[in-house]
């Protein structure tokens, strides 16, 4: 067979029909590239080697230098010498032994670089590259990733699926140096406008937009550099598999339709088995598959490589998760980039009224999504106007009702809260829709509080004495047992909702006659109608923010915390300053993540509060969720991390970016009125503002408002932000900018109607009241210190 007979048996490689879909009547071929001479980048070496040489770009007997670790050198080692010249791969050491024992066979000088550069393996490969054509005169670079000849010679491919399947409906490819997909896609775009063109991508790779990782262990697609010869415009979806999904999916290939291919073959299957299970009967698609498996018999199909690397350890999704543009993945996802492709949707089942809430609404639109807000009533939401969320009212109540809505009209990809009291219901929807989620059962022991107190004691946590009551008689002996005084709570509130403490016996069973005459929350939700009667917990209170990654839960930071005096136990200062004491913050840590691995929980934020006592922490609660009282405010000030965009990212199925280092301390103190009456005017703003350190004051009350002692953190008026260098100058800057704040109470001559609850007495941090004139006197006061 002469040289010229064996470039022209590139191509014409065969069509065959796969048996995934058929059972639902979808059509899904793939086109065996595999079945070139060498692989599918055959075709691209001969195009690009034969019109150099009738251009004169390559001389009779020139070298070839190219930079390539798979199917192009082998590609190129063909056609470069058949036709007589001298052939230098430049290569690392990911290349596979059969590859480089083909290379060698058939004559080539294989150059191998030792180290990545900044760039990458590819970019220590150019460097090598450019090295090789400055000592070899006459040489000739193919540079298949911007040589326009490269997806120009996939136009014979086109030519191919035409004749054999007519009409393509949606073509699947491996992406890398953009060549096959982009030039086939175009031909066939020609002739079909309505083609769907979907590409994949490995994780790991910058292709569409990911942060590199160079250790990625898929070959034949990504890249550390973005090649001239991809053209994004026209690809209409992207997915990405990790390194153990791509591997699998090209064994399942093999096992089910009896292909011994490579990876990138496998990937596309794995993107064919997921169309051919949702697309409508009749839907014809078609996937390149690019080379044999031959390559891949000591890493693909080695169970030894598999252990070595850890493959397993790694996410195995069984569908693919939707993303918005910006969202580091690192398991099966999927973007859609058309024109007029609706953004995806992550459903928020409710919010929290007194912090994160809308940031997380506007975390979500920043992130590419279109928030939308699940509530019962939006009109709770201050500043909902602002978020551009949709707001779908319905019966956030009504989990059947909301799954069925949600899977019916919107395409929903992420689910999430940042109330602690719809978190079950998040994670129980995210569930029913195939969405990743926490586990449900994990949040309902974090909201049970008399049952998470049974597991952590059971578990040998420090905890206070504790007894569950359901009727106000028996609060009586339980106040006795547990030792007096005692804290009376509900078992499943929030926001330190009737947590009282109790001096007498008699106190604690009126209060636990208080807790559980409570039928629902402030919700409307139903209570369980449980009281908690527990031995008081004293020393200084703490929280401990972490947040779990698929290497386990990481402690974010420990912020103290400042609460009112008996009996209510409302928060009025939070300080962060990483580690406010090494060896008290490295036991509070050890608590809460061995509280963490007792409950269960898997990713995202948790929120801890801990009492530091003689015996050692005490965990109080655990909450599966970001921290309120706008604590996530604090860590973006002192280490510019947004952990409310880091709860989106790991919602929507992404790599979160989390705190590594702090720099300086911030804090918040609450602003608090101290008696009963209607808010009348809020004076020295402007001068709290512009002191030193002061990042902002914020008025959460409208003037008019009824406002009372707060029994609870929605008692709060509003709040004062401050940073500086260390806790104690936080600390300074906070009471200076109170010392500054006049708030005009007007006393109310009906103390009854449409006023907050009884005045409680609140001593200690309140500061002092003037009261002068009649009951309807205005009230001057001064914010806590």
């Amino acid at each position: 067979m002469g040289a010229e007979s064996l470039i022209d048996a590139v191509g014409r490689t065969p069509v065959v029909r796969l048996r995934v879909g058929a059972d639902r009547g979808v059509e899904v071929f793939a086109k065996l590239e595999l079945q070139n001479l060498f692989a599918m980048k055959d075709r691209v070496a001969k195009k690009i080697l034969t019109e150099a040489r009738r251009s004169g770009a390559l001389g009779p007997g020139a070298p070839v230098v190219e930079s390539s670790s798979g199917t192009m050198a082998l590609g190129v080692a063909l056609v470069g010498t058949l036709l007589g010249h001298p052939v230098h791969i430049v290569t690392d050491p990911r290349i596979d032994p059969v590859t480089l024992a083909k290379l060698t066979a058939l004559g080539c000088e294989v150059h191998v670089v030792r180290a990545m550069d900044e760039n990458g393996w590819q970019g220590a490969r150019l460097t090598r590259l450019r090295e090789l054509l400055d000592g070899l005169p006459g040489a000739f670079w193919p540079k298949q990733y911007e040589n326009p000849e490269n997806p120009a010679a996939y136009r014979t491919l086109a030519d191919e699926l035409t004749a054999d399947l007519g009409e393509v409906h949606t073509i699947v490819g491996a992406v890398g140096s953009g060549g096959s997909l982009c030039g086939t896609s175009r031909v066939l775009r020609e002739r079909t406008p309505g083609l769907r063109v979907i590409g994949v991508d490995c994780v790991g790779s910058v292709l569409f937009g990911q942060p590199d990782a160079p250790q990625r262990l898929q070959s034949g697609l990504g890249n550390s550099l973005h090649p001239s010869n991809l053209d994004h415009s026209m690809i209409d979806e992207v997915h990405w598999l990790n390194d153990h999904e791509a591997f699998a999916a090209t064994r399942e290939l093999a096992r089910h339709e009896k292909i011994f291919a490579g990876n990138t073959a496998g990937s596309v299957y794995r993107i064919l088995t997921h169309l051919a299970a949702t697309l409508r009967p009749g839907a014809r698609l078609v996937g390149i598959f690019p080379d044999r498996g031959d390559r891949y018999a000591d890493t693909v199909y080695s169970d030894a490589y598999w252990i070595a690397k850890r493959l397993t350890e790694q996410p195995l999704a069984a569908r693919p998760r939707r993303v918005g543009r910006g969202i580091e993945v690192r398991t099966w996802s999927y973007r859609r980039d058309g024109a007029q492709e609706p953004l995806p949707g992550y459903a928020f089942v409710e919010s929290n009224t007194t912090g994160t809430g809308m940031l997380a609404l506007r975390a979500a639109a920043d992130a590419g999504y279109r928030p939308l807000l699940l509530t019962n009533d939006p009109s709770r939401y201050r500043g909902l106007d602002d978020t551009g969320a949709d707001v779908h009212i319905c019966d956030t109540a009504d989990l059947d009702g909301l799954t069925a809505s949600l899977a019916r009209d919107m395409a929903v990809a992420a689910v999430g809260s940042t109330s602690e009291l719809y978190q079950q219901t998040a994670a129980r929807l995210a569930g029913a829709l195939g969405l990743p989620a926490q586990d449900p059962e994990a949040v309902a022991l974090c909201r049970d509080k008399g049952a998470l107190r049974r597991a952590l004691a059971e578990a040998g946590l420090h905890q206070p004495r504790f007894r569950v009551v359901v009727s106000a008689d028996a609060a009586r002996a339980a106040a006795h047992e547990v030792g007096l005084p005692c804290v009376v709570k509900p078992v499943d509130d929030s926001g330190s909702t009737l947590v009282r403490r109790c001096d007498t016996a008699e106190e604690a069973v009126r209060h636990a006659a208080e807790v559980l005459a409570v039928e629902r929350n402030g919700r409307g939700q139903p209570t369980a109608r449980r009281a908690l009667v527990e031995s008081l917990l004293t020393g200084p209170e703490y929280s401990v923010e972490t947040f779990g990654t698929d290497a386990g839960h990481v402690v974010l930071g420990v912020v103290e915390k400042s609460v009112t005096g008996a009996p209510a136990f409302v928060e009025h200062r939070h300080l962060l300053s990483g580690r406010p004491d090494a060896e008290s913050a490295s036991e509070l840590e050890s608590v809460v993540l061995a509280a963490l691995k007792v409950i269960g929980l898997r990713g995202g934020a948790a929120h801890t509060e801990v009492k530091l006592t003689e015996a050692g922490p005490a965990v109080v609660e655990v909450n599966p969720r970001l921290a309120g009282g706008m604590i996530p405010e604090l860590f973006l000030l002192v280490t510019g991390v947004d952990l409310v965009a880091a709860q989106v990212a790991h919602d929507a199925g992404g790599v979160p970016r989390l705190p590594d280092a702090f720099s300086g301390a911030a804090g918040i103190q609450f602003l608090m009125a101290d008696r009963t009456g209607v808010l009348a005017a809020v004076h020295g703003t402007e001068d709290a503002r512009a002191l030193p350190g002061v990042e902002r004051v914020v008025l959460t009350r409208e003037l008019g408002q009824p406002v009372a002692p707060p029994v609870d953190a929605y008692g709060r008026l509003g709040y004062v932000i401050a940073r500086g260098d260390s806790a104690a100058e936080v600390a300074e800057v906070l009471a200076q900018a109170c010392g500054l704040l006049r708030i005009d109470v007007t006393a109310a001559t009906d103390t009854g109607a449409g006023l907050p609850g009884p005045r409680v007495p609140t001593p200690g941090p309140y500061g002092r009241m003037r009261v002068s004139g009649s009951p309807s006197a205005t009230t001057t006061w001064r914010s806590p210190r």
